[in-house]
C-alpha cells in the first residue's frame, strides 16, 4: 500500500493511470442535502458547502464527491412515503456548489447522482467524474454522456428499492453476485465508449446488505479488484460501523470509519470515500509507512 493521493493538480481523474493509480485516493464527501444520514442539512447552503469542500481539500482530499439527493436506505427522499427528488430541484442544489468548487480548487469534482440531466448539468459546471449509485440501471445513457465528455465514471452496486433494500437482504454468494453486477456495469460503460482507465467499481457498502455482507465484501476487495477496475469503498459512518462498534450516532463513528478505510486501502481499494478526511489521511500515511517497511 502506498501513500494516499493528495495531488490537487489532477483536474481530470484518470482512474487506473498516472498518479491516481499509485496509491489510495481520499474522496471527501460534500452532501448538499437536508436529509443525508450523517450530515443532512449541515451544508445545504451553497456557500457553506463550498467552504466545506475547500476545507476537505486542504485536509488532503484528492477528489470531492458532491451529492444533492440523499439515497440513504430506508430514509431520505425514498423513505416515509416520499418521492424521489426531481431533476430541477437536484440541479438547483448542486449547481452552485459544483461551479464554485470547480472555480476555486484544482481537485477533481465528482457528481454523485444516478440522473442523466443532473450529471449533464454538473459536467457543464466543471465536474469531471460521475458517481452513479444505481450502477447504470436508472439511466443507462449516463455512460454515453460520460464517454462524450471524456469524464470518469464510478458504478456502484445496490440491490432493490432504496426505501426497502435493508429489509432482510439475501444473497447466495454476496461477493460473486456483487462482482458479477459490477463487471457487467463496467463492460456496458466500456461499450458506450468510456475509457477503461476512467471506470471504477463500488460494492455499495450498506446498500441492500447486512453487516455480514458488508464485512465479506470488504474482505474480498482483492477479488473485486481482480475484475480489472479500481475499487472505490464508501463505508464512512455507515450503519455497519455502528453495529460493529455499538455507536448509534453516525457523527460519532469516526474511529470505526477510519478502521474501515485503512482496512480497505490495505486490501487494495484505490479510493476511499470519507467524511473525516484529515483523520483518514493521517491514518493512511501511518499504515502506508508500516506496510512499506520490511522490518529490518
Amino acid at each position: 500500500m502506498e501513500e494516499p493521493i493528495t495531488d490537487r493538480t489532477l483536474r481530470r481523474w484518470r482512474i487506473g493511470e498516472g498518479p491516481a493509480a499509485s496509491g489510495t485516493l481520499v474522496m471527501g464527501v460534500v452532501n448538499v442535502t437536508p436529509d443525508s444520514f450523517s450530515d443532512g442539512g449541515k451544508f445545504l447552503d451553497p456557500n457553506a458547502a463550498i467552504a466545506h469542500g475547500l476545507r476537505l481539500v486542504d485536509e488532503g482530499a484528492g477528489l470531492l464527491d458532491v451529492g444533492g439527493e440523499s439515497t440513504r436506505p430506508g430514509g431520505g427522499v425514498y423513505g416515509r412515503g416520499m418521492t424521489a427528488l426531481d431533476d430541477e430541484h437536484e440541479i438547483a442544489r448542486i449547481l452552485p456548489v459544483v461551479r464554485g468548487l470547480a472555480r476555486q480548487t484544482a481537485a477533481p469534482i465528482c457528481i454523485d447522482t444516478r440522473k442523466l440531466e443532473v450529471a449533464r448539468a454538473a459536467l457543464d459546471a466543471g465536474a469531471t467524474v460521475v458517481n452513479d449509485v444505481s450502477g447504470l440501471t436508472h439511466a443507462p445513457a449516463l455512460a454515453h454522456l460520460v464517454a462524450e465528455r471524456g469524464a470518469s465514471l464510478c458504478v456502484m452496486h445496490a440491490r432493490g428499492d432504496f426505501a426497502t433494500m435493508q429489509v432482510a437482504p439475501r444473497y447466495d454468494d454476496v461477493v460473486g453476485e456483487v462482482g458479477a453486477f459490477l463487471a457487467a456495469a463496467a463492460i456496458r460503460a466500456e461499450e458506450a465508449g468510456v475509457a477503461r482507465a476512467r471506470i471504477a467499481i463500488d460494492p455499495g457498502i450498506g446498500f441492500g446488505k447486512t453487516t455480514a455482507h458488508n464485512v465479506a465484501l470488504l474482505a474480498a476487495i482483492p477479488r473485486l479488484a481482480a475484475l480489472g477496475y479500481p475499487v472505490l469503498v464508501g463505508a464512512s459512518r455507515k450503519a455497519m460501523i455502528g453495529e460493529l462498534t455499538g455507536v448509534a450516532v453516525p457523527g460519532e463513528r469516526i474511529f470505526g470509519s477510519i478502521g474501515a478505510a485503512v482496512a480497505a486501502a490495505m486490501r487494495g481499494a484505490s479510493v476511499v470515500r470519507v467524511h473525516d478526511v484529515r483523520a483518514t489521511v493521517q491514518a493512511l500515511k501511518v499504515a502506508c509507512a508500516i506496510a512499506a517497511c520490511d522490518g529490518t
